[in-house]
Parts: structure tokens; C-alpha cells; sequence
């Protein structure tokens, strides 16, 4: 704490003047020992003072006998995904009791490179919460991607010694790392003394090795407890996620509660979660509540959510309950349900009903989609093989299989009995490129749903049981400038624009969650797998950083620790 600030608090501490604040008959969540203290809590400037039943403010507030814990630390999220303005996501997300965000807006960066990453900074700045950037490494994730903009080294020199940026975002080139390519290690230099996030999904032993020794620090892309376990053993601190596509709370939490191992090393987060799910459930506090449910110690829960996660990222004045930590408080009814009662954001009450002002977005942001008018010609996929390669999409997950399946030989393969088309359209640079492959699992008949938002070069992916319904899909996803759809036998039933990027709209989230949840009823009306979020799920059939197939603009893509390359 510098000088000045101390002698101006030191004090209120003391108790020689009152403090700006008072909590008094509080049941405070101690992280540091694990026990509940029945206490007062005094604040001054934002700053806590101290915790004593003797403190007298200017203001006193009665918790009559209410839990008090430090607000709560989304460790790894993308406020694109959430595709509302970054401040509705974080006043949203805030009113539910996360105060911190550590964001990773390689997104944004994919499509727009520096200017993307500045609208997130912009953006966030005069948020009621800690949002913090760590600088998206992998832009584009691998050399085979077709995004908007490069990000190298060079590019991340401007915002380094911003205090807002803690460190690297997530290394999804694992190959790049594992090999030793000079380009990934210029960036690691630079971030030498800060966090280097991961994405390491599936590496075997060795290599996850190799990943942690060249300086990775974490990942969150665990989906097992048994890799995750793995990843601990090694000192990656795991964030436990808890998305709208991807759900890894239940196992991982269910094999720690079953070995009893230290949870010091695991933190929470959601990586990328819809508005109505945070609306429905909850954000950081829906993973606390949901890790109690399933056994674990209420303490670990709450120090997963809070102190482990502020100690990863070098937040010295985060996570909990202490002289000189932020005034950030969530006050909830017990400890089981986890009902959040009021949060607090450097001692001031978050007004749950206030408007959220949303800065203009930049015009040359909304500008993004840049492709020509496609047919259904362009969606031919001519079998020649006697075995066809099919992305199987695996229920709750963003991971997927590769299932060989016999079709008899075709200039066009037509979809039929649950197996669909699906493909990637570059629309960054109108270069024409279409990837097509078949999938399963995803259901929809009679139409197709098509959206912008395709993880990480964002690009337009498209899914159908036809080719008609597939290119009036994407041509409606261009003349909006990015977004997403929903066609039905020839028609579009309804589109939700997505202008900025291609990836948010500046819409309120009250407008965009109720047509939202008009088009995802509509996609489980088509037969849309009640296992699936019609457009989360699909978003991720791009990521060519994740197993075990993917469609891109160039084609059909196998991920695999053996050798990853594009299937003829």
C-alpha cells in the first residue's frame, strides 16, 4: 500500500475516526482459515479496514446475521461469447456476486486484432467490477486458421505495464509451445513475471509436460477429473469451467470430493456463458453452489471461487475478507443454496436495477462480415470413398469424435436419418473458402442454423439437412453483418444481428435474451438435441485447437496428439 493511502485509512483502522462504512452482525466466510467469524466489517475508500465488532461508521448496515464472503473471480471468460455489450455482461454477471473478471478477448482480437482488444478495454472501463485482460496469444489459434488479424509479439508491446493486463491468454498452439517455435516464446518472454493462461485439452503425459515446463501456468480445459488431476500433479493451477457449451463441474468436483486431494491449485470459471443462463442460474455463484451440492467443503467451494484465484493471478488486494483487501462483499443467506442477497463493489451496493450505460462501438467494428452471395451449389460434398469421415458431436461438450460411416458414392451427399451437412465460410476476407463435412448428433431437420460466431476465427458456420435452407442461411448471417439464424423450410424464422465484430450486439440483453430464447425453442422444435445449445455448441465445431474433428474454410479437420492435419 503506498504511504499516503495508508496514512489516510491507517486512522479509521485505529479507530480514531469512523470508518466510511460499517457491516455489523455479519457471518464472515474467513478464507485464510476456513472458518465462519461472527463479526463487524469496517470500509473506507473502497478498502477494508479492518474486521471487529468495535468499528463505528458514518453509515452502519445490520446483516442480521447474513453470510458475508469476498466477491467472487470468474478465472478465464470471453465477454464476446456472451455476445451482449461487455458492460451488460458484467453488470449481469455482477448483480449475481462476481465482482472480478479475467478476460481473455481473443475474440475480439481474431476478428479485429488491436482494436478489437482496445473495445474490450474501452468498453469495461467504468464497470461496477475488476475486469482484467490478459493478452490473447494465439491470433490466429494456428496457422491453418483463416481469421480477420494477426497478433505477434510486436503487437502486444503497447499494452504491456497496462495495470488492467495480468498476463498471457490461453496458449491453444500447444504444438507451437511443445516444439519450441521462437514466435510463441517472444511472447512468453514478455509475460515472464505474469500469468501464462493454457488450453491444453488431452495432451499425454509427456507432452503436458513439456507444456508446463516452457512456463504455462494454467488451463481450463479439463473435462475429466482424471486429466485435471493430472494437470494439478504438474502445478497447473485448473480452473474448474462451468459454460453454456461446456460443463465440467460435476466430474472434476465429483473426483476431488471422492480422493479428498487439496483444491488450493483449482479456481472456477466459464469460459463462455449465454446472458439467459447467467439470468437462469446464476454466474461464478452457480459453480460454487452446484460444487456443494456434490460434497464438497462449503470453504474450498468459496476459496476456489475467491483467494485461489486472486493468488494465480498475482491480485494481491482480491479474494478476501482482510485489512487492505477491496470492498468487494457477497452477501448470501446460508451456506448451501447460496441465494446472493446484495454484492459490493468497493464498498458501494451494486444497484441491481440501474441502467447500464453502453459506450458506441466504433463504426468500422460493425463492418466485419465479407463474403460474396452464395447458392447451394457451393454446399456440394461429393463421396468418393468407400468410408466417410463424420464429426460426431458428443452430448454437453464441445469435444468430438470421428466416426467412420459407409454412404454410397455421390456427386452431393444428401443429408438423411440424423446426419446432417456442415460447414465454415470464410468471411473475413471474401476469399470464397467453404469447408464441408458431414456431422451427427446435433438433429435439426427441415432447415438449418447458421451463426458468425465460430470459435476462434469466427468465420460463418452453417449447419442443415439441405443445401437451399444452408445458403439462405449464410447469406442472411452476411446482410446483417454477423449474428445468428435460424431458416425453416426456405424461410428465415428469425435472425438475433450480432453487428459489433460479428460477435455482440449493443442491444439490451432483456431484447436479445427473449429472441434468443424464441429461436433456440424454434432449433429444439426442428430437432435440435435437448443435449446441445443450438448455437454454443455449434460455435465451437470451428476450434481446431480442440478434439477430435472440425470444419474449417480450408475443410475437414482432425485434432489428435498423434498428428493433426486436414482429412482429403
Amino acid at each position: 500500500m503506498k504511504y499516503e493511502t495508508y496514512k489516510r485509512l491507517a486512522n479509521a483502522t485505529l479507530g480514531k475516526v469512523k470508518a466510511d462504512l460499517v457491516f455489523r452482525n455479519c457471518n464472515i466466510v474467513d478464507v485464510f482459515t476456513g472458518e465462519i467469524v461472527k463479526s463487524g466489517i469496517a470500509v473506507k475508500d473502497g478498502i477494508i479496514l479492518g474486521v471487529s465488532k468495535s468499528y463505528q461508521g458514518k453509515q452502519e448496515i445490520d446483516l442480521e446475521g447474513a453470510y458475508i464472503a469476498p466477491g467472487f473471480i470468474d478465472a478465464h471468460l470471453h465477454l464476446e461469447s456472451t455476445m451482449v455489450a461487455p458492460a451488460e455482461l458484467v453488470a449481469t454477471a455482477a448483480a449475481c456476486g462476481t465482482t472480478t473478471f479475467i478476460v481473455d478477448p481473443h475474440e475480439a482480437a481474431n476478428v479485429s486484432g488491436a482494436d478489437g482488444i482496445n473495445y474490450i478495454l474501452d468498453q469495461t472501463e467504468n464497470s461496477q467490477a475488476n475486469v482484467f485482460v490478459m493478452l490473447p496469444s494465439c491470433v490466429p489459434a494456428t496457422n491453418i486458421d483463416d481469421n480477420g488479424c494477426m497478433f505477434a509479439a510486436n503487437d502486444m508491446y503497447p499494452f504491456i505495464g497496462n495495470e488492467r493486463i495480468l498476463g498471457l491468454g490461453e496458449v491453444m498452439d500447444d504444438d507451437a509451445v511443445i516444439n519450441g517455435d521462437p514466435r510463441m516464446f517472444a511472447k512468453f518472454a514478455l509475460f515472464g513475471h505474469q500469468t501464462i493462461d493454457g488450453h491444453a485439452p488431452f495432451l499425454p503425459n509427456r507432452k503436458l509436460s513439456a507444456y508446463k515446463l516452457a512456463g504455462v501456468d494454467t488451463d481450463h480445459e479439463a473435462s475429466t477429473f482424471a486429466y485435471a488431476l493430472e494437470e494439478a500433479r504438474r502445478g497447473i493451477h485448473v480452473h474448474v469451467r462451468e459454460g453454456s457449451a461446456a460443463h465440467n463441474v460435476d466430474d472434476i468436483i465429483s473426483g476431488i470430493v471422492k480422493t479428498g486431494i487439496d483444491t488450493e491449485h483449482f479456481s472456477f470459471c466459464t469460459d463462455d456463458k449465454h446472458i439467459e443462463d447467467i439470468l437462469r442460474d446464476g454466474h461464478i455463484v452457480y459453480n460454487v453452489r452446484r460444487a456443494v451440492e456434490l460434497g464438497l467443503d462449503p470453504f474450498k467451494a468459496i476459496k476456489m471461487a475467491t483467494i485461489n484465484t486472486a493468488k494465480c493471478y498475482g491480485l494481491k488486494q482480491i479474494g478476501a475478507i482482510a485489512p487492505g483487501y477491496q470492498a468487494d462483499f457477497v452477501i448470501f443467506d446460508n451456506m448451501k443454496d447460496f441465494n446472493v442477497l446484495d454484492v459490493y463493489f468497493k464498498g458501494k451496493r451494486i444497484d441491481r436495477n440501474a441502467e447500464v450505460k453502453v459506450k458506441k462501438c466504433p463504426p468500422h467494428l460493425k463492418h466485419t462480415v465479407n463474403i460474396a452471395k452464395v447458392n447451394a451449389a457451393d454446399f456440394a460434398l461429393p463421396i468418393k470413398s468407400q468410408h466417410t469421415h463424420v464429426i460426431d458431436m458428443e452430448p454437453k461438450q464441445i469435444v468430438t469424435n470421428d466416426i467412420m460411416v459407409h454412404f454410397p458414392k455421390t456427386d452431393n451427399f444428401v443429408p438423411h436419418d440424423g446426419y446432417l451437412k456442415i460447414a465454415a465460410v470464410e468471411r473475413h476476407k471474401n476469399s470464397g473458402k467453404i469447408g464441408v463435412a458431414v456431422a451427427m448428433g446435433y438433429g435439426i431437420r427441415g432447415g438449418a442454423i447458421a451463426s458468425s460466431v465460430s470459435h476462434d476465427s469466427h468465420n460463418i458456420i452453417v449447419i442443415g439437412d439441405n443445401d437451399e435452407d444452408i445458403a439462405i442461411a449464410v447469406n442472411e448471417i452476411a446482410r446483417v453483418q454477423g449474428g445468428y439464424t435460424v431458416v425453416e423450410n426456405g424461410q428465415v424464422f428469425e435472425t438475433l444481428p450480432l453487428p459489433i465484430m460479428g460477435l455482440m450486439t449493443d442491444v439490451h440483453f432483456a431484447q436479445v435474451n427473449e429472441k434468443l430464447k424464441v429461436m433456440k425453442n424454434k432449433a429444439y422444435e426442428m430437432g435440435v438435441s435437448q443435449d446441445f445449445d443450438p448455437f454454443i455448441t455449434l460455435s465451437f465445431m470451428a476450434l481446431t485447437v480442440i478434439p477430435e474433428l472440425r470444419i474449417t474454410p480450408r475443410g475437414l479437420y482432425r485434432v489428435s496428439a498423434k498428428g493433426s492435419g486436414f482429412i482429403k
